[in-house]
């Protein structure tokens, strides 16, 4: 909608994993020559104003000597990030006559300007064309953003002010689909971790069920190259998925190379992280970690590290899928499914129950340690597996086991077959046991184990979903005794007695 002195053009900001259309308003006026921005801009959109000024002039355009009011509508949202240079540029330009106005109703412009008027990528890419393709406008970006175009939205790509002297309509749209490797390229394989055949099939049953894992061992027993590798026996990811975390990674403007090869996201934070880089915050607020592990895995090394702070706030999005963050302007959502996989010692000096050293740790320094974890979180675990050092033949030999190849075959059998059963049966109620398909034996020996454990209620329908996990890996139809008995041999590992408690 455009008159004599103002003009209306398309834009979006960034809420949570969510871009809202802003309509950026632009009227000239007489006065002192200069910029006002209104409309709850924050302190990098109001940069925009010495930004738009250089690149107009380096691209040779005139700033017309009148005073601008832009306002960013609408006005109750705070506005943040560098995206709306390009159409602040646009708008001033447009409405001084310098470039024409055929198509720019249709168009949706995000972009950072450089002093020289070069068009910069912002993060969020995807999220604007998720937002072009439900109102069914163009977005008009930086070239750098074309790797990430999205099915049904039309894309135009600029690199400079310059091009926009013929119009919006005679900018590059690229053809054609990206180039993305169908199967992810992984390098790493569990026939480099000698002598954990056991942590293996754990690793295994963890990956068919998308259970939470926790590896306690002594220092050098291999956890960590174990769970690095766990990505390798994965499902790659489908078209819905890839959407969802290609969302999540460009809000937060860490797009990664294995993330466009269809690689489940694998996130490992130092234990010194705070609980806003866990699960979300700042100013603007983005995605902490559990949400770029979304659809991934999320390895917590030296588990009782971290703060027993940032620990407890895992509880809640582990059981919900989902982080929502209350803040005085607005409540923002997070996706964050991701599968837990844990690593810890089992004591302080990291030797309680290894054969071969002596602990020196007191009773009190263990139960201080081991109780930094929280009860509650230790009960969201599914599976705790113990790892002790590979012998030191194994690994001089180079007698490897199980591999990636085999590991995976394992865990794209047993979702197969659930996949099968649910399609024949409906899907099981992940509360009621007796969904499961457990023979009378099995059963029976599920109620004998859970009293004698004193096993709360989460932990018996965890430990019912483990089985039948396990059940599925070796393509039993129903639950049988050994799988239960299995399933239970994975409870809590991190007793008073060690790693063997």
């Amino acid at each position: 909608m455009q008159t004599m002195t103002n003009i209306r053009i398309g834009s979006a900001c960034l809420w949570g994993v969510e871009a809202l259309p802003i309509q950026v308003e632009v009227a000239s006026s007489g006065g002192l020559p200069g910029f006002s921005i209104v409309g709850l801009p924050g302190a990098g959109v109001m940069d925009a104003r010495s930004r738009v000024r250089c690149a107009l002039k380096a691209c040779g355009f005139k700033m017309p000597r009148l005073h601008f009011t832009i306002n960013l509508a609408p006005a109750e949202i705070r506005k943040n990030g560098t995206g709306f240079d390009l159409p602040i540029a646009i708008a001033i330009l447009a409405l001084s006559g310098q470039i024409p106005t055929d198509g720019l109703e249709r168009c949706l412009f995000v972009g950072e300007l450089g002093l020289s008027g070069e068009v910069c990528e912002t993060r969020g890419t995807v999220a604007y064309q998720v937002l072009c393709r439900k109102i069914g406008a163009t977005f008009v970006c930086s070239h750098e953003s074309a790797v990430l175009r999205m099915d049904g939205c039309g894309l135009s790509v600029i690199r400079s002010l310059n091009e926009l002297r013929e119009g919006v309509g005679r900018l590059d749209r690229p053809r054609g689909e990206p180039s993305r490797p169908a199967v992810p390229d992984h390098s790493l394989d569990f026939a480099d971790v000698y002598g954990q055949e056991e942590a293996k099939r754990a690793l295994v049953i963890a990956a068919a069920g998308s259970h939470g894992l926790l590896m306690v061992g002594p220092p050098g027993a291999g956890k960590t190259m174990l769970a690095r590798r766990l990505p390798t026996i994965m499902e790659p990811l489908t078209d819905e998925e890839l959407e969802e975390v290609l969302l999540v990674s460009s809000v937060a403007g860490q797009l990664s190379r294995a993330t466009l090869a269809r690689a489940r996201p694998f996130r490992a934070p130092h234990h010194s992280i705070s609980r806003g880089g866990l699960i979300g915050g700042g100013r603007p607020v983005t995605p902490g970690e559990i949400s770029l592990a979304h659809r991934g895995v999320l390895f917590l090394d030296e588990l009782p590290e971290f703060s027993t702070s940032v620990l407890q706030s895992l509880r809640q999005p582990m059981e919900d899928g989902v982080v929502q963050l209350v803040r005085v302007d607005g409540t923002y959502r997070f996706p964050c499914e991701f599968q837990l996989i844990a690593a810890s010692n089992p004591c302080p000096c990291g030797y309680l129950g290894d054969p071969s050293h002596g602990c020196s740790c007191s009773p009190a320094r263990i139960q201080c340690y081991q109780s930094r974890i929280g009860g509650p979180l230790m009960d969201r675990i599914d599976i705790h597996v113990g790892v002790q050092r590979p012998q030191s033949d194994l690994v001089i030999e180079g007698a490897a086991g199980m591999d990636s190849k085999t590991m995976r075959a394992l865990v794209m059998g047993a979702r197969e077959l659930r996949l099968r059963r649910e399609r024949r049966e409906g899907r099981p109620d992940d509360a009621l046991v007796e969904s499961l398909l457990f023979k009378p034996e099995a059963r029976s020996c599920l109620e004998g184990l859970s009293s004698r454990m004193a096993l709360g209620a989460r932990s018996i329908v965890k430990m019912a979903q483990v089985a039948r996990t396990i059940a599925d890996v070796e393509q039993s139809e129903r639950v049988g005794r050994v799988h239960v008995l299995e399933a239970s041999s994975y409870r809590n590992r991190m007793g008073g007695d060690g790693i063997d408690g």
